[in-house]
């Protein structure tokens, strides 16, 4: 099965990335908004402090770790088979630890998950994270950053997010670089080179159907 490399890029260069083309166009020099550039100089987050996203039971035995990207199109298609399959079979019921981690291939991919994070709940981050799948050939469909933006701040609005939470989320520049340190030590960590890739219990897997997932876990929790 074929899966999306990862790619990477300097942390400066991801921080401009992630700040830009959200109100108004970004600094040429620094690729920053002006807001963005007063954020990255207050006090800044660190790696240490994002967020997991999580789901199912904290006390699990059997842990699950997703690395997945907003934009990879294998990613949009696991959460639209194998992954509801695993939500109703093993993270509602209990039997698993979920965790999702985002790769960052892009501008959009990024902007999506500041997005995602906004109100830092991981009820919002799920269910958001349900929408940006479900709608990814949408949204990207442009290819125009402009246009991307525009059509992820419609769909954060739908979901309950205004003007003013969007503008302070993605000018946050020092989050964007604590982001991207987050994602590099994660992937480094853990071995990941493309999406969608699975830690389960410590050991890495590739994308796989379903059958093959819920076997591993039946297994895993048997034992």
């Amino acid at each position: 099965m074929k899966r999306r490399t990862l790619l990477t890029a300097g942390a400066g260069t991801l921080v401009a990335l992630g700040a830009g083309l959200t109100i108004g166009r970004p600094d040429p020099k620094t690729g920053l908004l002006p807001g963005a550039a007063f954020a990255q100089e207050a006090d800044a987050a660190t790696a240490s402090e994002i967020m997991e996203m999580t789901k199912g039971a904290p006390e699990a035995t059997v842990e699950v770790i997703e690395y997945a990207s907003f934009t990879c199109p294998h990613c949009a298609t696991f959460h639209a088979n194998q992954y509801k399959q695993l939500q109703t079979n093993y993270i509602d019921t209990g039997k698993i630890k979920f965790v999702y981690r985002e790769i960052y291939f892009d501008r959009p991919g990024l902007w999506a998950s500041m997005i995602a994070r906004c109100p830092g709940t991981p009820e919002f981050f799920f269910g958001f994270a349900d929408i940006l799948y479900e709608k990814q050939r949408d949204w990207l469909a442009s290819g125009d950053p402009q246009t991307i933006i525009g059509e992820l701040r419609t769909l954060a609005k739908t979901a309950g997010l205004d003007d003013a939470a969007l503008d302070e989320c993605l000018s946050n520049a020092a989050e964007a670089e604590a982001l991207y340190t987050w994602y590099q030590e994660n992937a480094e960590q853990d071995g990941i080179d493309s999406t969608p890739s699975f830690v389960i219990d410590g050991t890495k897997y590739s994308n796989m159907n379903y059958e093959d997932f819920s076997e591993i876990l039946d297994d895993k929790i048997g034992s």
